[in-house]
């Protein structure tokens, strides 16, 4: 038989034309023997009864099946897992997978079965030359699975359009449904919004046929999206099944079957399926490649919200082919294991605790439970002082008249509740995403706190991310809204960030219409003046999404609840004895916020807060006249400069700091000659140096006395002192291939990874379930506090000691242990030895050769600073090596270390290692 494969676009009459060949029919047949990664055993060929249009019909499928191989085991599987493949890959792209449930079964744990098909037209399975469409699709899957699959328990797994179709099964056969897991696909596109760049191409008119079924440039294309180039011998695999144009004809069939409007007629299957696994109960995975430039963030976000209690890790860096790209069977057999597994037998077990979804569109919002009677949100000082005319919030790089822009209480409760009801009215609802592109102030303040009030969650990300890892952090975060200003707004735009866009200021109707503005916040209040609010968020909903500083990595988004930041609150104000006149000075953008949660007046001194540098004495002194503060909270990059800048102080500058009682200092470690300068500018003060991180503020604490007790001891690395009243500390061993694998104790003297508890510590990482496991890796038997109270545990990552006094030392970050011949090197300790060398500033050590056989070489910045980067002279050298006891294979000179972008102090010691690297082997050094 012998048939066209299709004229034009099916269902769209003024759709791409399509001059494909003819098709002559194709049997299912074996693919070739010696394909990388594919054992022959698992192929097999099945003949299955059609439906649809093939009614009465059988068809020939190739599928890989693993149920062989776990009878030879003796293995009876839990269920089996049913993979599809989408557009223009084939069952090779599940060999991993197939790998890996066989490797599980055979070391006892979950057995399943895998049955990854070839979809008709695809793959090895036969070429029918009839046109199929999504719908078509889904019945060519359920007759296979129930002629192959049968009756038990299963999992559906899919990728691109391999992804619908699995759906598709699934939301038809949920009561066999045992689990859902998805790689990048979608099966909903927003009205009016155009189809992908790359697919409007594909689909254009004279380009579809040509692209996709008489030339493989469809399939070549997307064998090169990886950023790593796949292997030669899988570019081969997957080119097997299609290697002439006969073979790709169902390339071009899926390519044209992507519906661009509603008038195609796979649209409405689409819209079934989509509404259906909104409806989904089984356990769910969605692993993604951010990188596609066809199934993006924004798939992703709506597979969210029909899925909220489904796992999500975002790999950062993959695209497309996520599953060649990062090991996504790793996770899928974890998964399986952790959520899947106990609900097996009977497929009774509730799927997985997650965050309520978000309530339908036009529904009521549900009153908080009534547990959250004791509960004090972040607002409730706002609140108590909603009449009070003092100053709430002080804007020192801003004026009115000349004089700093103050607000009062009532001022700021005010705007607080009229934006709050505004931006309800405007259908913002409690779990929307507002990503914050302001500067810290009053405008900030008032926003963020509307925000909390209606339960919509704050997402904030340091613009010092620079733009490429601000953008990248917002895509991530998927904002249903922006608020920002001008500039922050045309990123957004030039960028492609989503959401809907708010204005901090009016801004001219031309700039409004460009950037897609569609009120400032001044409309905003006005909309929401009278307005009532809505009920208040639960203490377990999510409040924000605060990003790291991405000094190890890609900048991470870290979820916190309303109770957790509530619990910060409480830290805070107990701790440091904060109450109602204490006063606030803040060059620290994550604490400029709580002033009013703490009911204390706040200013912000005149600084660029994204280039903390920028911060001078005379400046926070100013703030201390303006607020009559008693307490002063910098970064450690700015502590710097301020004490560069000290000589500027006049008379009154230095009486007004005379007054502090209180210097905090946060975000990486401050050295001692710092601190006793710092408090020779503040001498009634009592300088502390808190331990933390983004994923919680608030750890340990030591005060300068402390710190210069803790001078004499033998120690190595940084004292940071003891936890804070509430949280606890304990060290993670490091083996001797520097791997933190030691149960957690409290054991003195043993160096490791740092290991915490605290009631305020974030509830995860926004879509890095993965990154997750890893920060709770062996903590399931530690204590869990009682059912009321369980408390939770996170790997910082940081590696260092506890001393027999119950004081933590901090000798530097897991990723920058050096691994020698001795054994575990953490480079803190001798970085501090270097820095007492006169001429050194600055000190970083880090490793060149093989894991394993790694050697120290100390990384200086030199008084006076090098000109050049490159190898020490002679005389600093030596004294360097006299300096510790640790040996050195080199000493290199740098004009300024490397540093991340958010504190201007965390040292790059990866990027200086692999400059180490290239510079001892002889090649031109450059700058690190």
């Amino acid at each position: 038989m012998s048939s066209a494969r299709h004229d034009h676009a099916p269902g769209s009459g003024s759709g791409p034309a399509v001059t494909a060949p003819r098709t002559t029919t194709a049997p299912a047949s074996l693919p070739p023997e010696g394909l990388p990664g594919l054992d022959p055993a698992w192929s097999r060929l099945v003949r299955v009864p059609g439906r649809g249009i093939d009614a009465g019909v059988t068809r020939g499928w190739h599928c890989l099946d693993t149920a062989g191989e776990l009878e030879a085991l003796g293995v009876e599987p839990a269920g089996t897992i049913l993979a599809v493949h989408g557009n223009p890959t084939w069952s090779f792209l599940w060999r991993r997978l197939a790998e890996g449930t066989l490797a599980a079964a055979a070391a006892g744990g979950p057995a399943w079965r895998l049955v990854a098909v070839d979809q008709l037209e695809m793959g090895f399975s036969e070429r029918s030359g009839l046109h199929r469409t999504v719908a078509q699709r889904v019945h060519d899957l359920a007759g296979f699975a129930d002629a192959v699959v049968g009756d038990g328990p299963v999992i559906t797994i899919g990728h691109d359009w391999g992804g619908v179709v699995s759906l598709g099964w699934a939301v038809d056969h949920a009561p066999q449904l045992a689990g859902v897991a998805l790689l990048n696909t979608a099966i909903h596109h927003p009205a009016g919004v155009p189809i992908p760049a790359p697919l409007r191409l594909a689909r254009a008119r004279g380009v579809l046929a040509a692209s996709t079924v008489a030339t493989p440039a469809f399939l070549e294309t997307t064998l090169s999206l990886p950023a790593e180039p796949l292997p030669a011998d899988v570019r081969e695999a997957y080119r097997a099944p299609y290697r002439t144009a006969a073979r790709r004809d169902g390339i071009g069939g899926f390519v044209a079957d992507i519906p661009a409007d509603a008038s195609h007629e796979s649209h409405a299957e689409l819209e079934r399926i989509a509404a259906g696994v909104a409806r989904l109960e089984a356990p769910a995975l969605l692993l993604w490649g951010p990188r596609d430039p066809i199934f993006g963030d924004r798939y992703l976000d709506d597979l969210v919200d029909r899925l909220p209690h489904a796992r999500v890790h975002r790999f950062e860096g993959a695209g497309h082919l996520v599953a060649e790209e990062r090991l996504y069977a790793d996770a899928v057999l974890s998964w399986v294991g952790e959520d899947v597994a106990p609900a097996a037998g009977g497929l009774e077990t509730p799927r997985p605790a997650a965050e309520a979804p978000r309530p339908a569109e036009g529904a009521a919002e549900a009153p908080p439970p009534a547990d959250a009677e004791a509960f004090r949100p972040l607002w409730h000082r706002l609140d108590e002082r909603a009449l009070d005319d003092g100053t709430a919030v002080i804007d020192m790089t801003r004026t009115d008249a000349g004089e700093p822009r103050t607000v009062s209480w009532r001022q700021l409760h005010a705007r607080v509740q009229e934006l709050a009801a505004g931006l309800h009215r405007l259908g913002i609802r409690r779990g929307d995403r507002v990503s914050l592109l302001l500067q810290p102030g009053p405008t900030l303040t008032a926003v963020v706190y509307a925000c909390l009030r209606i339960g919509a969650i704050a997402v904030v990300a340091d613009a010092g991310l620079g733009v490429q890892g601000l953008s990248r952090a917002v895509r991530g975060a998927q904002p249903d809204v922006i608020i920002g200003e001008q500039k922050g707004l045309a990123a957004a735009r030039a960028l492609g960030w989503p959401g809907r866009r708010f204005s901090a200021g009016r801004l001219p109707r031309a700039a409004e219409a460009a950037l897609g503005v569609e009120a400032s916040l001044g409309e905003v209040a006005r909309l929401g003046c009278g307005e009532p609010l809505p009920p208040e968020p639960a203490p377990a909903d999510e409040a924000a999404v605060l990003f790291t500083s991405g000094s190890t990595g890609p900048a991470k988004g870290v979820v916190y609840t309303h109770a957790q930041l509530s619990a910060l609150r409480d830290v805070l104000e107990q701790h440091l004895a904060i109450h109602g006149g204490t006063g606030l000075v803040t060059g620290f953008a994550p604490f400029a916020l709580l002033g009013p949660a703490l009911g204390t007046r706040s200013a912000t001194p005149d600084m660029d807060v994204s280039a903390p540098r920028t911060l001078t004495a005379s400046a926070v002194a100013a703030a201390v006249r303006a607020s009559d503060a008693r307490i002063v909270f910098l970064s450690p990059a700015a502590v710097l400069n301020v004490v560069a800048t000290a000589d500027a102080l006049t008379d009154a500058d230095r009486a007004a700091l005379g007054r502090i009682e209180t210097f905090l200092s946060t975000g990486a470690p401050i050295g001692l000659g710092m601190l006793r300068s710092i408090a020779a500018l503040m001498p009634a003060a009592t300088p502390r140096t808190p331990y933390g991180m983004t994923e919680c503020l608030l750890v340990a604490d030591i005060t300068l006395a402390e710190v210069e007790a803790a001078a004499t001891a033998p120690d190595e690395g940084v004292c940071v002192g003891r936890a804070i009243d509430g949280n606890r500390i304990l060290i993670s061993a490091l083996d001797a291939d520097g791997r933190a694998v030691g149960e957690p104790s409290a054991e003195p003297g043993v160096l490791g990874e740092v290991v915490i508890a605290a009631p305020h510590l974030k509830r995860g990482y926004d879509r890095l379930w993965l990154t997750d496991r890893e920060a709770a890796r062996g903590t399931e038997a530690l204590d869990a506090g009682s059912p009321e109270h369980p408390i939770r545990w996170h790997r910082t990552g940081d590696v260092g000691h506890l001393d027999a006094d119950g004081r933590l030392w901090i000798e530097g970050r897991l990723p920058h242990v050096l691994v020698t011949a001795d054994g575990p090197l953490a480079p803190v300790g001798t970085e501090q030895d270097v820095e007492a060398v006169d001429a050194v500033r600055r000190a970083a050590v880090v490793g060149v050769g093989p894991h394993g056989l790694r050697q120290a070489v100390a990384v200086v910045e030199s008084l006076p600073a090098a000109r050049r980067p490159g190898l020490a002279d002679a005389g600093l050298a030596a004294a360097v090596r006299a300096s510790t006891a640790q040996p050195l294979a080199a000493v290199l000179v740098v004009p300024s270390l490397p540093t991340d972008v958010r504190h201007n102090s965390k040292i790059d010691r990866v990027r200086l290692s692999a400059w180490a690297e290239r510079t001892l082997a002889g090649r031109t050094p450059g700058a690190p």
